[in-house]
């Protein structure tokens, strides 16, 4: 089931962010949304997901246009992880992640037994079964965006979209959400994600769109587009690329090159 985008034009009113935008993602995979602040990654979210208009251009799902689906059928198609997690309820975790069920029931209709059924299965895939009786004010960052993940996996998408979904958490609850965006694909779900950490690209092994500029973008495999010459060129700052092979397995790290006048031998010691 292909997500397709193409010849894309979004933006406010008449206000364009980005222009002309074409690229082709299926599931099992992770497509990785890279560029500088204020580039239009939110743009291009909203737009995906149905929120915004596209100002030209077309967004297909296996072939159908998103723009001739109703709320409820998106929803069934994609489910999107917010970058900002704030419960202003004390809901139990559960509950919470429940709710990702309310498109497949209809108006008024409470959820079942076979709806809490998918709830604990999502749950155990994510293995947060302990937060289920706790408060989602309660919680740590960590636990808090693993749950925002299973309210919308409980949706069943094709799609899942999220906004950065390692920002704000320390490095291992980092590395548990990459850990937990690796087991979806896995399980045959396509993310799409952003960040602004190009490494994160080199671990996940992912296509990647790269926005430049309003009217320039890159599409294509992270060892394609991620070169230290084009990310220079993006982000005005120098990237050391490195393969290396670590059990067996050829990896790639990218690491920033800071810019600093002083002398190691010239700094203070503590």
């Amino acid at each position: 089931m292909p997500l397709a985008v193409e010849n894309l034009s979004c933006g406010y009113g008449s206000v364009e962010v980005i222009s002309d935008l074409s690229f082709r993602f299926d599931t099992n995979r992770v497509l990785t949304i890279l560029g500088p602040n204020g580039i239009g990654k939110t743009t291009l979210f909203k737009t995906i997901l149905g929120f915004l208009k596209p100002q030209s251009g077309t967004i297909t799902i296996d072939e159908k246009k998103t723009s001739s689906l109703s709320r409820k059928e998106l929803a069934r198609l994609l489910a999107y992880v917010p970058q900002s997690q704030i419960v202003p309820f004390s809901y139990p975790v559960e509950e919470f992640i429940l709710m990702g069920r309310a498109p497949h029931l209809g108006l008024l209709q409470q959820p079942g037994p076979e709806d809490r059924e998918i709830v604990h299965e999502v749950m155990r895939l994510l293995d947060i079964e302990y937060l289920a009786e706790k408060s989602c004010t309660g919680i740590s960052g960590g636990e808090l965006q693993l749950a925002f993940v299973a309210r919308a996996l409980t949706q069943q998408p094709r799609y899942l979209i999220m906004d950065e979904p390692t920002a704000n958490l320390d490095y291992g609850n980092q590395t548990k959400v990459l850990e937990c965006i690796l087991d979806l694909v896995q399980s045959g779900i396509g993310v799409i994600m952003t960040t602004h950490n190009p490494e994160q690209a080199f671990i996940l092994e992912s296509q990647v769109v790269l926005l430049q500029s309003a009217q320039k973008h890159l599409c294509g495999s992270y060892d394609e587009i991620l070169t230290e010459s084009c990310l220079r060129e993006t982000y005005d700052i120098d990237v050391l690329i490195r393969a290396f092979t670590y059990e067996g397995r050829e990896l790639t790290t990218c690491r920033t090159l800071p810019k600093c006048s002083c002398k190691p031998g010239n700094r203070k010691q503590d």
